[in-house]
C-alpha cells in the first residue's frame, strides 16, 4: 500500500478527535491517503471522485463554514440564552470579531477546504496515471477537467477565507510554504478557464451535483467579482462575459416561488446551477437544529428534537429593512407565535419564560444573550413533516438568480444603470406577487445608501452609530441580503462594499482590517515550519 500524501496531511489538516455532545466542533480527518494496489473497473469512476463532493456536505452547519460566513455579518447572530450556547464564548467571538487561530469554526473549515483540496489532487494524479479507467463514451481528460474545477473551487474557498494560504497541486510530500493569494487566485482562474472545454454542457441528472460548464462558469464569475478583493484590481466585464454565457445558455430560469428553490426534495429546480446534494438517510449534513427552539419539533412532527432554544437568529437592525411586503421576509425567517402542527395548539416555552407561548420577536436587547425566544429563525431551507435530523433539502450553492444580481452589479458599477435596474426588478417580482408595483426598483434607489440602520445597540436601542458613511450602490447592496439572506454570501458582500470591517451592528464594533480574513489555525503552523501566520494576527 503506497502512502501518497502522508506529510501533506499532516502540514495542511489537523487531526481532531475525542469530543463529544452538541457543541462538538472537531472533525476526525485521517493522516494518510492511500492507493491500495486495486484493479478499478471503468464503471466505479463516479465512486472515485465521489469523496470530492462528498466533503462540501459538511460545509452547511453550525460547525464551520456556514457559521464563519453569515454569523460574523450584520444579518446573523448566534448569542447565548437560558438553555445555554455559550459554549466557551465560540459563537459570540464570531459576532464580535474576536476569534483567534484557537478557534474550532477555523480549524474545522481549514480542514475541510485542504481535504477537499487533497482528495481532488489525488484522483487528478489517479487520471493521469490511468490508474483509474473511464468509459468507453466518456474521456479522462473531462473527469481531469471536472477535478481541477472543484480543486479551484476549494481554493477560492481558501483565499476568500484566509487569503495567502499553501498552494498545492500535486501529491508531493514536501511541507508547502505560503503562495499569496494573487497567485493562487491566478492559477485556479487559468485552471478552470483552461478546463472549460472538456466540461460537459449537460444539465441533467448525472451531471446534477457535480461542475459542469456552466457550474464553471458560475465559479469564473464569482471570482470576478471579487477579483478586486483578492487581486487589487477590478474584473468587471469578465464577470459580466460569463454570466452572459450562462444566461444565454437557456438552461436555467428562476423559480415561480422562492421558497421552491429551497424545499426538501428540490434536485429538480430550474433555477440550480451548481447543488450540495443532501439526503436524510444516505447523504446527512444539512439541519436547522441549531436555530429552533426544541418545542419547534411538534411544529414539523419531527423525529428528532432541535438542541435547547436554539441560537442562530435574524439581526433586528436587517429585519428592519425589509419591506414587509416582501415575501422572502417570510420565506427565509420563522416569526410570531408558535403552533403545534395542527395549526391551533400552541407551543410554549420551557426555560426563562417557561408557561409562556413561544413568540419568536424580532428585537434582541444585544447580540451575547436572549430570552429563549427573542429573534426570528432560519426557515429557509424548511423542515418537512415528519423530518429529522439530517435534511433532505439540496444547497444550491450556485443559482440562476445569483447569477442574474452579479450581472447587475457589474453592470451597475460599469455605469449601465438602466439596466441594472432592470435585472433586479426581475428578481424582486416573484417576491411581490401580491403588490406588482413594488417589484420595480429604479436607478436611484439602487444608487441611494442602504436602509440598514448601522450602530451598536444595548438593551434593545442604538446607543452608537460609528460609521456613518454612506454604502456605495446601497440599494443593491440591500437587494442582495433579502435574495440571498442565509445563503452564506452575506460576508464576501460586506467585503467588497467595505461594511463588514467599518460598520457596527447589534453588538459588534469594528475590529480592522484584519477581520477580512481569518487565522491560518495555530496546529496548522505548529506542524509546518514552512508556513507563517497571516501577517494581522501574528
Amino acid at each position: 500500500m503506497k502512502k501518497t500524501v502522508k506529510y501533506i496531511i499532516i502540514a495542511l489538516v489537523v487531526l481532531l478527535m475525542n469530543n463529544t455532545a452538541c457543541n462538538d466542533l472537531t472533525e476526525t480527518v485521517y493522516s494518510d491517503l492511500t492507493e491500495a494496489g486495486y484493479n478499478y473497473s471503468p464503471d466505479e469512476i463516479y465512486s472515485v471522485i465521489g469523496p470530492v463532493y462528498q466533503n462540501m456536505r459538511e460545509m452547511h452547519s453550525h460547525a464551520g463554514y456556514s457559521i464563519m460566513q453569515e454569523s460574523t455579518t450584520d444579518i446573523l447572530v448566534m448569542p447565548a440564552n437560558a438553555s445555554g450556547w455559550d459554549d466557551g464564548g465560540i459563537y459570540k467571538k464570531m459576532h464580535l470579531h474576536t476569534w483567534n487561530a484557537e478557534a474550532p469554526q477555523i480549524r474545522n473549515l481549514w480542514s475541510l477546504l485542504y481535504r477537499g483540496v487533497l482528495h481532488s489532487n489525488r484522483i487528478i494524479e489517479q487520471l493521469e496515471k490511468e490508474i483509474v479507467p473511464v468509459p468507453s463514451n466518456l474521456t479522462k481528460e473531462s473527469f481531469i477537467a471536472e477535478m481541477k474545477v472543484a480543486r479551484a473551487f476549494y481554493y477560492w474557498l481558501l483565499i476568500d477565507n484566509f487569503g495567502d494560504a499553501p498552494f498545492v497541486t500535486t501529491t508531493s510530500q514536501e511541507l508547502p510554504a505560503i503562495t499569496t493569494k494573487g497567485e493562487i487566485f491566478q492559477s485556479i482562474v487559468n485552471d478552470v478557464t483552461s478546463s472549460l472545454a472538456q466540461l460537459s454542457s449537460e444539465n441533467n441528472t448525472l451531471m446534477y451535483g457535480r461542475f459542469n460548464r456552466w457550474a464553471a462558469k458560475a465559479l469564473l464569475a464569482n471570482l470576478y467579482l471579487n477579483s478586486i478583493v483578492y487581486t487589487g484590481k477590478a474584473e468587471w466585464d469578465r464577470c459580466l462575459a460569463e454570466c452572459n454565457d450562462i444566461i444565454n445558455s437557456g438552461l436555467y430560469r428562476l423559480e415561480e416561488n422562492y421558497s421552491d428553490c429551497f424545499a426538501p426534495h428540490n434536485e429538480n429546480s430550474v433555477e440550480t446551477i451548481f447543488a450540495i446534494p443532501y439526503d436524510a438517510i444516505n447523504g446527512g449534513g444539512l439541519y436547522l437544529n441549531y436555530t429552533f427552539h426544541s418545542a419547534t419539533r411538534y411544529k414539523y412532527n419531527l423525529a428528532t428534537t432541535p438542541w435547547g432554544a436554539g441560537s442562530a437568529k435574524a439581526i433586528s437592525q436587517f429585519i428592519d429593512t425589509y419591506d414587509p411586503d416582501d415575501t422572502r421576509l417570510d420565506d427565509t425567517w420563522e416569526h410570531g407565535l408558535q403552533y403545534a402542527a395542527d395549526g391551533v395548539t400552541p407551543l410554549m416555552c420551557t426555560y426563562d419564560r417557561a408557561g409562556q407561548q413561544l413568540n419568536y420577536s424580532k428585537d434582541l436587547p444585544d447580540g451575547l444573550y436572549t430570552t429563549e425566544d427573542e429573534g426570528y429563525r432560519i426557515k429557509k431551507y424548511l423542515p418537512e413533516l415528519g423530518g429529522q435530523y439530517n435534511m433532505n433539502n439540496d444547497v444550491p450553492f450556485f443559482r440562476y438568480a445569483q447569477v442574474l444580481m452579479m450581472k447587475a452589479e457589474c453592470l451597475l458599477r460599469k455605469g449601465q444603470d438602466t439596466e441594472a435596474a432592470t435585472i433586479v426588478t426581475q428578481v424582486r417580482e416573484r417576491a411581490f406577487k401580491n403588490t406588482p408595483s413594488k417589484a420595480t426598483i429604479s436607478v436611484t434607489q439602487l444608487k441611494a445608501n442602504s436602509k440598514y440602520k448601522y450602530g451598536y445597540v444595548e438593551d434593545y436601542k442604538i446607543v452608537e452609530h460609528g460609521d456613518a458613511s454612506p454604502i456605495e450602490f446601497g440599494g443593491l447592496y440591500d437587494e442582495l441580503g433579502y435574495e440571498f439572506a442565509c445563503e452564506w454570501i452575506r460576508r464576501r458582500d460586506m467585503i467588497r462594499f467595505g461594511t463588514y470591517t467599518t460598520k457596527s451592528w447589534l453588538s459588534h464594533k469594528p475590529e480592522g482590517e484584519k477581520a477580512k480574513v481569518f487565522p491560518i489555525p495555530q496546529v496548522v503552523i505548529d506542524a509546518n515550519p514552512n508556513i507563517e501566520q497571516n501577517t494581522d494576527y501574528q
